[in-house]
């Protein structure tokens, strides 16, 4: 059983669906069953395609090891919901299956998800706002011009430019690098890097550009504590206290100093079931709804582990603050939890880890659409999150620092054409360092002070002085 790679892209989704279907139906073993005192050729039992379907999904490269049983029904009962499978007397399009010894078979054939089709997009990177460009509003054609009465000068000017005397004066504007030259920056030059990781040809496919906010990858580099958490302006937007404090309790188990009230038996899952109710009533994932694809692209990075970590990182500048800054406290709360061997178990059907990426998986990455895969990826890219919190809330340094220094250097540009004769007082050319410092003198290289007198003699036998 192989599970070709799906790497980055757009409809990501919608081709691990078309994928695992093909290889569900063209490798599932088939037999004769009986039922009822009657025999049934080529079908399977449930539990039997639960066995089979769930080692391919554990042996995929896209989905991992982490994929549960109960998943792997899950995602049988969208296999009955779509026609992909039936049940031995031909019924579908309930989810209710089960694991059990329930016969079903495959129709003669089986649709396949299409992919959505949209206007052709044009090939290229992300262009960067340039220094000579005019501001919207500014073409030539709509600048306002007063009517002028003519006389004989008028007329003389405008006739000597016709015959080429006078050479026509094109009107130049001087671009201010305002605010909002500079947030638009910003947004090309993430949206830049985050193409160039994917390799992909445009972004267009993957995320709406309309919906990405500038403001928020600003705010999300530099408005942050010293411990890499973001800091909201607006307290409004803040985690409720008491979803805080109980986080912090299970983040820091058994030493709860901020806890006042006595614990008792079990309390410690009362606290997470309350973290989790809260989690789950959220209105819309932390990853958001418009930057589903985006993330699923990412996942198909995970087997360059560095390339993924860099692409999440750009991916999650792209959140607003006050998603960022929820999804930086959750993680570091679950990945303390699975460490501490001091944590009693939460839950008796599973272990800790599993547990995180079951109850949490959902509030983080779910298509606002209904997506058949959308549970099994959701639990890989929280898994990964998980082993790479840490690096992936990061800041990429890279990408700031080039950023700082493309604005950087449009600043010393328009300081220069605003003020020639300061900018060569205070940033001398080579010319005019040349005339300011003398050249000094080089240095002569030294001669040898010794010569061989008899080069190249060939050696004389002495006397020895040993008696």
């Amino acid at each position: 059983m192989e599970h070709r790679l799906v790497g980055p892209g757009p409809y990501r989704a919608t081709k691990l669906w078309n994928e695992t279907v093909e290889l569900f139906r063209t490798r599932m073993p088939l037999r004769k069953h009986r039922c009822r005192f009657k025999s049934y050729e080529c079908c399977f039992t449930a539990a039997e395609a639960v066995d089979w379907l769930h080692e391919l999904l554990r042996h995929s490269q896209n989905f991992g090891p982490e994929v549960t049983r109960k998943q792997t029904v899950q995602l049988l009962k969208k296999f009955l919901k779509n026609h992909v499978i039936e049940d031995i007397k031909g019924k579908w399009g309930q989810e209710d299956f089960e694991d059990n010894r329930h016969l079903y078979r495959f129709p003669p054939s089986s649709p396949l998800k299409p992919y959505p089709k949209k206007p052709p997009y044009q090939r290229g990177v992300i262009k960067f706002p340039e220094w000579n460009d005019s501001p919207p509003g500014t073409l030539q054609e709509n600048i306002p011009v007063r009517p002028v009465v003519m006389n004989s000068e008028v007329w003389f000017k405008r006739h000597s430019i016709a015959i080429g005397e006078v050479p026509a004066c094109r009107l130049v504007h001087r671009r201010q690098l305002t605010e909002a030259h500079v947030e638009e920056i910003w947004k090309s030059m993430t949206l830049s890097y985050l193409q160039k990781i994917l390799g992909l040809d445009s972004l267009e496919e993957v995320l709406d550009f309309k919906l990405i906010n500038s403001k928020f990858i600003i705010h999300n580099v530099y408005s942050v504590s010293k411990q890499g958490v973001v800091i909201l302006d607006d307290k409004s937007k803040e985690l409720p206290h008491w979803v805080l404090s109980a986080m912090k309790c299970l983040a820091n188990w058994p030493n709860c100093s901020d806890l006042k009230q006595p614990m008792y038996l079990g309390f410690e899952k009362d606290v997470f079931k309350t973290i989790a109710d809260y989690y789950s009533h959220l209105k819309e994932p932390l990853l958001t709804f418009h930057l589903f694809d985006a993330f699923v692209s990412v996942l198909g990075l995970l087997q360059k582990e560095k390339v993924a970590v860099e692409a999440f990182q750009i991916c999650c500048l792209l959140l607003p603050p006050e998603n960022r800054r929820k999804l930086q406290l959750l993680m570091r709360m679950m990945a303390r939890i699975c460490l501490n061997k001091e944590m009693p178990p939460l839950c008796d059907g599973f272990g800790t880890r599993t547990l995180m990426v079951q109850t949490f998986s959902h509030c983080i990455l779910c298509s606002k659409d209904e997506v058949d895969l959308d549970e099994l990826l959701a639990a890989r890219l929280v898994t990964f999150l998980m082993d790479n919190y840490q690096e992936i809330l990061k800041v990429p340094l890279a990408l700031q620092t080039s950023i700082e220094e493309r604005v950087a250097h449009l600043r010393r540009v328009q300081f220069q054409k605003s003020y020639p004769e300061v900018y060569q007082e205070r940033f001398p050319t080579p010319e005019s360092e040349a005339l300011l410092f003398s050249e000094k003198p080089k240095p002569k290289p030294q001669l040898f002070t010794w010569v061989l007198k008899n080069p190249f003699q060939p050696f004389q036998r002495t006397r020895s002085f040993r008696m």
